[in-house]
Formats: C-alpha cells, sequence, structure tokens
C-alpha cells in the first residue's frame, strides 16, 4: 500500500481503504459535520491557525465542540503531511473532516455520541501558470444555496448541483447571484477588477469566509494594491475588466468567458498577473520554512 493512501481516523493513522465508519454515523445520514481542506506547500500547512480558526467557527456554529485543541490539530495533521509526503511533487492537499458521531437516527442531537474526526491527504497538482493564465470559463446562476453558506458544512448538495450545471454548459463554475448581488462561486470565492479596483463582496453569513480570499485581501494591501471588501452587483460583474476565483487548491484563476461573453482583452489582465506573481512568492517563502503570517 502505498504512503499517500494512509489517512487518520478517530485517534489512528491507517490504509485508507481500511478505515471504515459507521453506517449510523450522522456525517452520512443528515450530512451533520464541517470540514476544512488545507493546501501544505514543501510540507509546511498554508494558513494553518486561520484554518482551524474557521473549523471552530463552524463547529460552534453548529453547536459541536471541537473535539481537539489547536495544538493537537497541527500535531495530528502534520504528521499526516509526513506520513504522505511524495517527494516528487512536495504539495499537498489536506482534508478534514468532523461529524456528530454515530447514533440512532434521530433529529435530535445524541447525548454523549463522540464526534467522528476524519482526515487525509493526496498530492498537490502543480501549477501550470502557461495554462492558468489562458483564464476559464464562467455561468451565472441563481443562488439557491441555504441562508448560513458561511458555514463550511460537508452539506453540499446545493454546490453540486450548481457545479453540475456549469459543467454541463461547458465551464468550469458557475457565479452565483442572489437579489442582484454576487455572493461567490460555487465551489470558490470571487474578485472583480473595476477601473484598476480590486474588489471581493464583503463577509457576511451569504458566502464562505475564505482564508484564500483573505490572504489576497492582506497581500494587496501590504504591496499598495488598491481593494475592497464590498457588495458587487451583477451589472458590475458584467463591466469588469477582470474576474477572479479563489479557493486553497484553485489559487487565484483569471475568469475570461462569462455567460460566452469574453471578459477583458479574453486573457488573464494587468492586475491578475501583478497579484499571482505576489502569492506564488508568498508560496514559496512557505516552502522554505518562512514565518509567512498576517500583513
Amino acid at each position: 500500500m502505498p504512503s499517500s493512501s494512509i489517512c487518520y481516523l478517530n485517534g489512528d493513522y491507517l490504509p485508507l481503504d481500511q478505515a471504515k465508519v459507521s453506517v449510523l454515523d450522522r456525517g452520512f445520514i443528515f450530512g451533520d459535520g464541517i470540514y476544512e481542506v488545507i493546501p501544505a506547500y514543501g510540507g509546511h500547512l498554508f494558513r494553518l491557525q486561520q484554518h482551524l480558526q474557521r473549523l471552530d467557527n463552524s463547529l460552534k456554529a453548529i453547536k459541536l465542540t471541537n473535539p481537539l485543541s489547536h495544538t493537537q490539530w497541527q500535531d495530528i495533521l502534520q504528521i499526516l503531511v509526513e506520513k504522505t509526503q511524495d517527494h516528487d511533487n512536495a504539495d499537498q492537499s489536506v482534508y478534514l473532516q468532523i461529524t456528530r458521531g454515530a447514533a440512532p437516527r434521530d433529529h435530535a442531537f445524541p447525548e454523549n455520541t463522540p464526534a467522528t474526526i476524519f482526515a487525509m491527504s493526496h498530492p498537490l497538482p502543480a501549477t501550470d501558470m502557461e495554462k492558468i493564465q489562458a483564464g476559464v470559463t464562467a455561468i451565472t446562476l441563481d443562488d439557491i444555496r441555504w441562508r448560513y453558506c458561511h458555514i463550511k458544512t460537508i452539506a453540499l448538495l446545493p454546490n453540486i448541483l450548481l457545479k453540475r450545471q456549469a459543467v454541463e454548459r461547458h465551464a468550469s463554475e458557475a457565479i452565483l447571484v442572489r437579489k442582484g448581488q454576487v455572493t461567490e462561486g460555487a465551489v470558490s470565492n470571487l474578485f472583480i477588477v473595476r477601473d484598476g479596483m480590486i474588489k471581493t463582496p464583503a463577509k457576511s453569513e451569504q458566502l464562505l469566509p475564505g482564508i484564500t480570499r483573505d490572504l489576497i485581501v492582506e497581500l494587496a494591501h501590504k504591496n499598495g494594491l488598491p481593494c475592497e471588501e464590498t457588495a458587487i452587483s451583477e451589472t458590475e460583474l458584467f463591466s469588469a475588466d477582470e474576474i477572479w476565483l479563489s479557493s486553497s487548491t484553485k489559487e487565484i484563476l483569471p475568469v475570461t468567458c462569462l455567460d460566452e461573453k469574453t471578459i477583458g482583452a479574453g486573457t488573464a489582465g494587468p492586475l491578475w498577473h501583478k497579484m499571482i506573481k505576489i502569492y506564488q512568492a508568498y508560496k514559496q517563502a512557505l516552502r522554505a520554512g518562512a514565518e509567512t503570517g498576517a500583513a
């Protein structure tokens, strides 16, 4: 069994194909759980404390106590990264999930039921800058999701259905609109550039507070690039000079076609080129083990 197939489950590191949970687990029955995705560059976890704080926030929102301290999480995830390290590709994507555990099926919370704790890691493909800067196609769709999109819940069926509509229309992502205002992508956060200003929707219950999104905002301010967190209308979206998608695995991806309309010159724009250089430098510093805390 290759080392890349090792996972963590309820206190044990074991081969992924041997990991088992109860069919009565509330994550399986109800989607009653929370998850995080954390890149690791050169063995170094990307903004771990920010990810763990968001984990805490999501758990608090669903009234589930974090079964582990931040120090315990750091130890577990660092060991997992080391156990699954592929030295031909040192970058990884770590997935962790906590559910309310296994109990008889009942909508009411069970009493004294241990949470199910799971984590796994797999190689993160190297960034292909030539492919990325060519950009991707996106479509706009009505945001059909529930009210509390700031909670990183494993109950992702609405996102899956929205993403499927994008795939069926040969697009990479669906950009979501609620009451005339842009929220985010089905699986990403959103930025636009208009008249030299980088904009991203302000945090609210209607969108996930992305860790990569926050870093882009911090890096823009630190490097003197105009950036604001503000409401973005659907009209502004279509008149944008540049559109970007961001996530821990997408990093910063330019959108060059939206609903069959060319965005900008049809290639990655000038502010994207500036930001991606800054972002890649941040990643390289992390790989080298440098302290890259918040700006």
